[in-house]
């Protein structure tokens, strides 16, 4: 590792006091695991992207990048199911619940309509975007959306996604790792910026 980056873990402060504890444990024995179940909870219900275990768990070994973009993929798209099947099945209780919990209790018929025209489009696109794909799956499951056309479309949305990070950390994972430890603080806001900026996008884009 560079001399610049050695300094950059040496800093103190809460932020980078947390990245250094995920570093360290991105290569634990239940970091792979740990990695599935955010991945299957983003889904339908939690509100962090894998993206915080996937990113330090490839830079600590980008060997295993692709193995752990596909693992994120099929965890995402199984959790995907279970917010398909929340939306479907009880959206009177649970998912009338997560919905009125990010605010868009009022838009479910509009969510119907939508669905009914541009439901792929909509799968598809924000699938690969800051918007929080579990609001895309719950919206699926109460339109009614075709469930297996449902789950080829988050494979091919969630796999890009991973996959594109994995290729850009495999490629360039060193430099990548300098950057984010120089500058921990500003990844981490533009990090809060691009999730909290995805449910305003959601809302607004309904």
């Amino acid at each position: 590792m560079s001399e610049t980056s050695e300094t950059a873990i040496r800093r103190t402060g809460p932020t980078r006091a947390l990245y250094d504890w995920v570093m360290r444990h991105a290569a634990g024995p239940y970091a792979f695991w740990f990695l599935g179940a955010i991945a299957f909870a983003e889904s339908s219900f939690f509100p962090i992207p894998p993206d915080v275990m996937l990113v330090p768990m490839a830079l600590a070994d980008r060997r295993r990048a692709f193995q752990l973009a596909a693992w994120c993929m099929v965890c995402s798209v199984v959790g995907g199911m279970l917010g398909y099947a929340i939306g479907a099945w009880l959206y009177d209780t649970v998912g009338r619940w997560l919905i009125g919990v990010y605010g868009y209790a009022d838009q479910i018929q509009h969510f119907r309509t939508l669905y009914r025209e541009y439901g792929a489009w909509i799968i598809l696109i924000k699938g690969m975007t800051p918007i929080p794909y579990k609001l895309v799956t719950i919206a699926s499951g109460i339109a009614g959306y075709n469930f297996p056309l449902f789950v080829l479309l988050s494979a091919i949305t969630r796999g890009a996604r991973f996959f594109m990070l994995a290729a850009l950390i495999y490629w360039f994972g060193e430099p990548v790792r300098v950057f984010i430890e120089k500058r921990l603080e500003l990844v981490m806001l533009a990090f809060l910026v691009a999730l909290v900026g995805g449910f305003v996008l959601f809302r607004y884009a309904f």
